[in-house]
C-alpha cells in the first residue's frame, strides 16, 4: 500500500514537472513571438519549438510564425504552415495573403483570395486593404477594379479602411478622378480617407487639389493630424514651390509638430525636392530624437541630390549610434554606392546584410547586383543573382542590365526569356535594360524587335530613355535617316535628349545636313546649352566649314577647364 502510494507521488510530481516544463516552453515561446523580427534560421527554430510543444495546429501560433516566414520572405515555408494548419481564422488567411504580397506573387494573391471566397470565412476589410495594395504596386489596373467591385458586393463599399486604400491605390496608378469618386462617394468621410485622399493629389502632384481640400476639411471641422501635413508635403517639388513648402513647415510650427519625428522626416524630403539642402539639414539637426526614419530621410536626400559621399558618411554616423538600418534604406545605400562607384562601403554593408539575415529580401539582393555591376565587379553581381532564392522582375532588370552595360547582350537576351517562361511581366525597365544591352553591343535587329514588342505584345508606352537608346541604335550603325523618321512620329514636344542621341550620331558619322537641322531643333528649345554647339562645330570642322565653325564659337560661352577627383574604396 505505502509502495502504491509513493509510485502515485512520484507520478504526479512528474506530470507537474512535464506541466512546468510545459509552461516554461510555452512562455518562452510567447515572449519570442511577441517580437517584431526574427532571422529566417530563428524562425524555423521557433517553428521546431511550436512542433514539439504540439501547438503548431493553434491558429495564433501558426499565424505568428507564418508572419515571420513572410518577413524573411520565405513564402513556401510559410504555404506549408498554412495548408497544414486545419482550424484557419481570418487572421491566418490574411497574413498567407499579405506573404504573397509581400513577394509580388499577384498571382498566388488572387488564388488565395478565390479559394477563401469558397471557403467559410468570409473576407474582412484588411483582407480587401492588402489585395487592392497588391494590386496597385503592380499596377494590375483590372485586377484592382475587380476587388473594388467585390468590396462592394461584400457590403464593404463604405468601409473607412476599404476605401483608404481604394483611394491610395487608383492615385498611385495615375487614376487620381477615380480615387476621387471613392473619396466624394463615402458618406461621412473620417480623417484616414482625407487624409488619403490628399496623400493621393500629392502622389500626381496636383498639389492645389490638396491644399483645397486641406481647406475644406478645416471648414468641417475636422482637425488634421501629422499625416494630412505628410499628404500635403508630398505633392511639394522644385524651387518655385518653396514657399508654400515654408509656409506649411510654419504651420507645424503653430502646432507643435515639427518636433514629431515623422513630420520633420517629411520636411527633409520635402526641402530636398525643393532643392534646398541647407534647410533640410537645419530640420535634421533641429530634431531632439532621431529614429530610422529621419536619418532614412536625410541619408535619401544626399542620394537623390547626387551628394553620394555624404549619403554614405551619415550611414556610418547613423550605425555608430547603434540606429539599425531596414532594407529600404540598405538598398538606397547600395544605390549611393553605385552611383559613386565605390566597392569599398558597398562590400561592408554585403556583410551586414549576410550576418543580419537581409539577404532573403528581393528590393536588397537586387541592389547589390547593381551596386557590384556598377563597381566594375560584374561576376560577382550575377553569382548574387544566381543564388537569390526568390526572384521578381527587379531582380531580373538589374541582372539584364549589367550584362548588357558588359556587353553580353547575348545573356541578357537569355534572362528575359527566362523571366518570361516564369510568368513574370516585363516593365519600363525591363526594356529600357534591353534596349541599352542592344546599343552597347550594336544589335540593331534585335533592338527594332525588342521596341515593336513593347508596345505592341506588352502594351508599354515609348518613354525618352526608350527613345534615345533606339535613337542611339540606329544612329551609330548609320541609320540615320530611320532614327531621324522615328523622332518625328513621336509626339510633340520632343525631349531634347531624344534629339540630342541623333546629333552625337550625325557628330560620328560626319552628317552636317542632318546636324545642322537636329541643331536648330536643339537650339531652339535650349540656346544656351553650348554642348549641342559644341558637336555642330565639329561637324563644321570635318566638312571644313572653317566660317561656319568661327560663327558658331563666337557665339559659344567660355567655359573653365574641369578638373577630375578620384576617389579611394573607403569612405
Amino acid at each position: 500500500m505505502r509502495l502504491m502510494k509513493r509510485c502515485c507521488v512520484n507520478v504526479e510530481a512528474s506530470t507537474l514537472a512535464e506541466h512546468t516544463l510545459h509552461a516554461t516552453k510555452v512562455s518562452h515561446l510567447l515572449s519570442e513571438l511577441c517580437k517584431s523580427h526574427h532571422s529566417l534560421m530563428q524562425t524555423k527554430q521557433l517553428h521546431a519549438l511550436i512542433i514539439r510543444t504540439h501547438l503548431v495546429y493553434d491558429p495564433f501560433f501558426a499565424t505568428k510564425i507564418l508572419g515571420f516566414y513572410s518577413i524573411n520572405s520565405d513564402v513556401l515555408s510559410a504555404r506549408k504552415q498554412f495548408d497544414k494548419t486545419p482550424n484557419r481564422s481570418i487572421y491566418l488567411w490574411n497574413s498567407m495573403i499579405r506573404a504573397y504580397a509581400k513577394v509580388h506573387k499577384l498571382a498566388d494573391v488572387f488564388s488565395l483570395f478565390t479559394l477563401m471566397i469558397k471557403s467559410d470565412i468570409r473576407p474582412d476589410n484588411f483582407t480587401f486593404a492588402c489585395i487592392i495594395r497588391s494590386c496597385s504596386e503592380n499596377f494590375y489596373l483590372n485586377g484592382l477594379r475587380l476587388v473594388h467591385g467585390r468590396t462592394i458586393i461584400s457590403g464593404l463599399g463604405f468601409d473607412s479602411i476599404s476605401n483608404s486604400a481604394l483611394v491610395t491605390a487608383y492615385s498611385k496608378v495615375g487614376l487620381v478622378n477615380e480615387a476621387s469618386q471613392v473619396f466624394c462617394r463615402s458618406p461621412d468621410p473620417d480623417l484616414v480617407i482625407f487624409n488619403s485622399m490628399i496623400s493621393g493629389y500629392g502622389y500626381s502632384g496636383l498639389w492645389d487639389r490638396g491644399l483645397k481640400l486641406f481647406k475644406e476639411m478645416q471648414i468641417m471641422d475636422k482637425k488634421p493630424d501629422g499625416y494630412t501635413l505628410i499628404g500635403l508635403f508630398s505633392g511639394l517639388s522644385g524651387t518655385g514651390l518653396l514657399k508654400i513648402g515654408q509656409g506649411l513647415h510654419g504651420c507645424c510650427l503653430k502646432t507643435s509638430f515639427d518636433s514629431v519625428v515623422y513630420i520633420g522626416s517629411a520636411l527633409l524630403s520635402m526641402y530636398s525636392r525643393c532643392n534646398c539642402l541647407n534647410s533640410a539639414l537645419r530640420v535634421f539637426e533641429s530634431l531632439s530624437q532621431l529614429d530610422l526614419v529621419t536619418w532614412s530621410a536625410l541619408i535619401t536626400v544626399f542620394s537623390r541630390s547626387g551628394d553620394y559621399q555624404n549619403a554614405l558618411v551619415y550611414f556610418k554616423r547613423m550605425n555608430t549610434e547603434g540606429i539599425k538600418p531596414d532594407f529600404v534604406l540598405i538598398a538606397t545605400v547600395l544605390s549611393a554606392c553605385a552611383q559613386s562607384a565605390i566597392l569599398g562601403p558597398g562590400s561592408e554593408i554585403h556583410g551586414y546584410i549576410l550576418r543580419n539575415g537581409f539577404e532573403s529580401d528581393i528590393t536588397v539582393t537586387s541592389s547589390l547586383i547593381d551596386m557590384y555591376s556598377k563597381c566594375g565587379f560584374l561576376t560577382l553581381g550575377i553569382q548574387v543573382f544566381e543564388i537569390m532564392p526568390h526572384r521578381n522582375i527587379i531582380s531580373y532588370n538589374s541582372a539584364i542590365s549589367g550584362l548588357g552595360l558588359y556587353g553580353f547582350a547575348d545573356k541578357a537576351f537569355n534572362l528575359f526569356d527566362d523571366l518570361l517562361e516564369r510568368g513574370l511581366q516585363p516593365d519600363e525597365s525591363t526594356f529600357s535594360a534591353l534596349l541599352s544591352a542592344c546599343c552597347h553591343s550594336g544589335h540593331v535587329k534585335e533592338g527594332r524587335d525588342f521596341f515593336r514588342r513593347m508596345r505592341d505584345e506588352f502594351a508599354i508606352e515609348a518613354r525618352t530613355e526608350h527613345c534615345v537608346h533606339m535613337v542611339k541604335l540606329l544612329g551609330m550603325e548609320g541609320e540615320l535617316e530611320e532614327a531621324y523618321n522615328l523622332i518625328l512620329s513621336l509626339e510633340e514636344p520632343v525631349d531634347c535628349g531624344i534629339w540630342g542621341a541623333l546629333l552625337s550620331c550625325c557628330d560620328f558619322h560626319g552628317n552636317s545636313e542632318l546636324g545642322e537641322i537636329v541643331a536648330q531643333k536643339l537650339l531652339e528649345n535650349s540656346p544656351r546649352k553650348s554642348v549641342y554647339k559644341v558637336m555642330l562645330s565639329n561637324l563644321y570642322a570635318v566638312n571644313k566649314r572653317w566660317v561656319d565653325v568661327e560663327k558658331l564659337r563666337d557665339n559659344m560661352v567660355r567655359k573653365f577647364p574641369g578638373v577630375s577627383w578620384i576617389g579611394a574604396n573607403t569612405i
